[in-house]
């Protein structure tokens, strides 16, 4: 009986060493996770990227605000890659969360534009790269709005009560009252700010729904007729359904850019992992396909020579400069970020 114990112990363990020689893939070095927007990566770009190394284990999560995803770093949550915006970017930095980019490390660098590049947030780039840029304004249905949307002032126009959708966003709402009452987006002026909430307290009543990503859904099946939207959400639904159409209202709005970080956590071959993915998203072939995917601008001049034309003259994707003149990029307002929060919060309760 022993023997034959044994002689089987000898097969399982014969068996086991030729299924794994025989089933093994390319083991794994390095895990990658990364946090991002929704809907903001091709999915193709990313399974290419698994295809191309699968020594990388790629953990990809999503959030669907800046807050948002501070606030789940802040409970312990660790991820090496984030893709923030401009005023979060410059948080983030002041908060100590993020670490300086060996630019040497990142192939593909020199195809950004450099209109991107050294922006307020992170001049040299030290701790940033950018990866999609756009701006706010107010996708609408031709068939419900009927006259020219011009100004930010059609959203507190009583005739589209129960049409209107607004971001869940205090930066953003706040942005679009502040605009309209030829302020900047920045500004931490409490009598300012006390006036733009409560001109959004004017607006409320006539205000369907606060959202973020299920704008786009509703503003596609015509449930609404306008909403404020990011440009590339806008081109994403005009694709979907030709009623609607998208300005950047005359008194200007934001221009964001949102970048990509590594953040303190990642190290060793992760990092090395990190500077790999940083690499493949600057080349010009994956870029454009990553741009015409999401719906937003790219900032890899590389990438945008290899669109159509009709991409590059689009308004919405690629807007004139006239309009970029009029429009501000976030920034961070530190302490004063407080009180934004909580003239929202009071906002959002009643």
């Amino acid at each position: 009986m022993k023997k034959m114990f044994t002689l089987m112990l000898c097969l399982v363990m014969a068996c086991t060493l030729l299924l794994t020689g025989c089933g093994g893939g390319t083991e794994t070095t390095a895990t990658l996770r990364i946090y991002n927007w929704g809907d903001y990566i091709d999915d193709q770009v990313l399974a290419d990227f698994r295809a191309e190394h699968p020594e990388i284990n790629v953990i990809y999560d999503m959030f669907d605000s800046n807050e948002a995803m501070l606030a789940k770093l802040e409970g312990g949550a660790e991820y090496d890659i984030l893709f923030p915006s401009d005023y979060m970017i410059e948080k983030l930095i002041a908060e100590d969360m993020v670490q300086e980019l060996d630019l040497d490390r990142i192939e593909g660098l020199e195809n950004l534009s450099p209109s991107f590049m050294n922006m307020a947030f992170d001049p040299e780039n030290k701790y940033s790269i950018p990866y999609m840029w756009g701006t706010v304004g107010i996708l609408y249905n031709t068939t419900m709005v009927k006259e020219p949307v011009e100004s930010w002032d059609i959203l507190w126009d009583e005739k589209y009560s129960g049409q209107i959708v607004m971001y869940d966003s205090v930066r953003d709402s706040m942005g679009v009252a502040l605009k309209r009452m030829g302020e900047s987006v920045n500004t931490t002026d409490t009598a300012k700010l006390e006036a733009a909430i409560n001109s959004l307290k004017e607006q409320k009543p006539l205000v369907m729904a606060y959202m973020m990503d299920n704008a786009k859904s509703t503003m596609i099946n015509g449930g609404a007729a306008m909403a404020v939207v990011y440009s590339g959400d806008a081109i994403f639904c005009m694709g979907e359904n030709e009623e609607l159409a998208y300005a950047v209202p005359k008194e200007g709005s934001n221009v964001w850019v949102d970048g990509i970080v590594i953040t303190n956590s990642c190290q060793g071959e992760n990092l090395d992992a990190a500077y790999t993915f940083l690499s493949y998203l600057c080349e010009a072939e994956v870029a454009k396909a990553n741009s015409e995917y999401i719906g937003y601008a790219t900032p890899n001049a590389a990438a945008l020579e290899l669109m159509d034309e009709s991409v590059k003259n689009d308004a919405a994707y690629n807007p004139p400069q006239e309009v970029l003149e009029r429009c501000e990029v976030y920034l961070d307002l530190g302490e004063n970020e407080a009180i934004y929060a909580r003239y929202w919060e009071e906002f959002k309760a009643n």
